[in-house]
């Protein structure tokens, strides 16, 4: 019988592998993060288990940065405990990576054709929830500076999969304390060496990351700047992504940028999108008009939900990564993969669904 129910199971979790995700978009009471109270509710409506979890939470209520210390110590919202709060939420074999963010792009839940929403202001958050997909690996990583050594141990990436890896196609950065000496100097020391034309990367500056977690890893955000992140290594993986710089500041040419997104040709179904754009774009950038590149998005890809946050740099390129083929080929000449004042616009397909 055991055995039976075993397998049962198990057809049934091979059944659940699309990615699923939790969307928090309404402030609430001030005891917990609107992100707390629907990972609660929503979680066990949500059919799949996951493996790997990705969460983004706005940083002005989640680490409560316009509240005088007393405020902070009465309501109890500081980081680390909303943090803690999520990961008691989640299975205990989940590895986790949380990041605090000035602002949050996130799909509502309920359908991949929902409208996005550029959140620049105000409580915010989501969990994009990650089973285990036949043919895909997901890990997370992490590279703090060293503050007695110049040179990065590049022999850290080998043991982070990051190295030796032919099934690799997409990792997401994520540099956090970019004010910090030296911090610029330290991502370009994890960026350039994997600077390749088969590999996608893509992500940002971010205020913080919160959580970290694994069966074999567990790190908490110190003093030191860093790097943390996801590898999705696979096959089957497909990847395009695109830059919007700052000359993109109108209607017609962020339209313009999803069209070079879309000619990647990447299967649209069980794909998610990423959005990971300069604070000082949104609707100041576009003179006032809210949504503007999310809205592009949706138009060319009426079906892929689209997530990501406002940061403090990004970090991308045109690049696709469907076999060998990529969209822009630069000679040997490595692209420049460090921005300030862009949008870096990402599409990740994990297969057909099964």
């Amino acid at each position: 019988v055991c055995r039976l129910w075993r397998e049962c199971a198990r057809r049934t979790l091979r059944a659940r592998q699309r990615v699923a995700w939790v969307s928090a978009l309404e402030a609430g009471p001030a005891e917990t993060h609107a992100l707390v109270r629907a990972l609660a509710r929503e979680l066990e409506q949500v059919h799949v288990l996951p493996q790997t979890v990705l969460y983004i939470a706005d940083a002005e209520t989640f680490s409560g940065h316009e509240e005088s210390h007393e405020q902070k110590k009465a309501r109890k919202r500081n980081s680390k405990e909303t943090a803690i709060a999520l990961e008691k939420l989640l299975p205990k074999r989940c590895q986790v990576l949380g990041l605090v963010t000035p602002g949050i792009v996130v799909t509502p839940m309920g359908s991949s054709s929902n409208r996005p929403q550029e959140i620049e202001e105000g409580e915010a958050g989501f969990a994009l929830l990650f089973p285990k997909i036949d043919g895909v690996k997901i890990h997370t990583f992490h590279f703090s500076k060293d503050v007695r050594n110049r040179v990065f141990d590049e022999s850290k990436f080998a043991e982070a999969g990051l190295k030796n890896n032919p099934d690799l196609r997409v990792v997401l950065l994520f540099g956090y304390n970019s004010w910090k000496s030296g911090a610029t100097r330290f991502l370009h020391q994890i960026v350039n060496p994997l600077n390749e034309k088969s590999i996608i990367l893509a992500g940002g500056q971010v205020e913080s990351f919160t959580s970290l977690t694994s069966e074999n890893n567990s790190a908490q955000p110190g003093d030191a700047c860093g790097v943390v992140g996801l590898a999705f290594s696979g096959p089957q993986i497909q990847s395009a992504t695109v830059l919007l710089d700052q000359d993109v500041a109108d209607e017609r040419t962020a339209e313009a940028a999803m069209q070079r997104l879309k000619a990647a040709n990447i299967p649209e179904q069980n794909t998610i999108g990423f959005m990971f754009a300069c604070v000082g774009r949104g609707y100041r950038h576009y003179k006032t008009k809210r949504n503007m590149e999310a809205d592009a998005f949706r138009k060319f890809f009426p079906n892929v939900p689209l997530f990501g946050f406002f940061g403090h740099g990004e970090i991308g390129c045109d690049r696709i990564v469907t076999g060998n083929f990529v969209l822009r080929e630069c000679n040997d000449i490595k692209d420049d993969l460090l921005h300030g004042y862009t949008t870096v616009m990402t599409l990740i397909h994990l297969g057909s669904a099964k």
